[in-house]
């Protein structure tokens, strides 16, 4: 359970909250990506996926969802680098404080994560590691090639 718990916090982050980007960022296009979590246990998962013009905000600085609500009063994407300075909670009140530092160039992103948290008083930690590549101006045709 909060193996799962910091999981799906570290997502969130390599995901980010909900906001629009406030320059570009990535250009959409076919993208190959690396999510990799340690928390406990380390976790990597590879895909190949296509983003579109209007994903381009969500992937960078993505959505919050139904089980997790993030805040970062500190969100800056500015001349290629990534700051995020924040905290998510769960509908039942667990708290994580967030930190990312990362770069990007129209072809590339990679985002570094810390989260901190308690569970029945123990603090814990994780991190993710976010690593991406554009390597086609256009997607597949196909889902079934992604």
């Amino acid at each position: 359970m909060l193996r799962k718990t910091i999981l799906a916090l570290t997502s969130l982050v390599l995901l980010g909250g909900s906001s629009a980007a406030q320059e570009q960022t990535i250009l959409p296009g076919y993208w190959d990506v690396t999510n990799k979590v340690t928390a406990i246990i380390s976790q990597t998962k590879k895909e190949k996926r296509c983003i579109t013009p209007a994903e381009v905000s969500k992937f960078v600085m993505g959505p919050s969802n139904r089980h997790y609500k993030c805040d970062y009063p500190t969100r800056v994407f500015k001349d290629g680098h990534i700051t995020l300075k924040g905290n998510c909670a769960t509908k039942n009140g667990s708290k994580a404080a967030i930190q990312a530092t990362g770069s990007y160039t129209p072809t590339t992103f990679n985002m570094m994560a810390r989260i901190s948290t308690t569970y029945a008083g123990v603090p814990l930690s994780g991190e993710a590691v976010t690593t991406a590549k554009r390597i086609s101006e256009s997607c597949p045709a196909s889902p079934e090639a992604q």
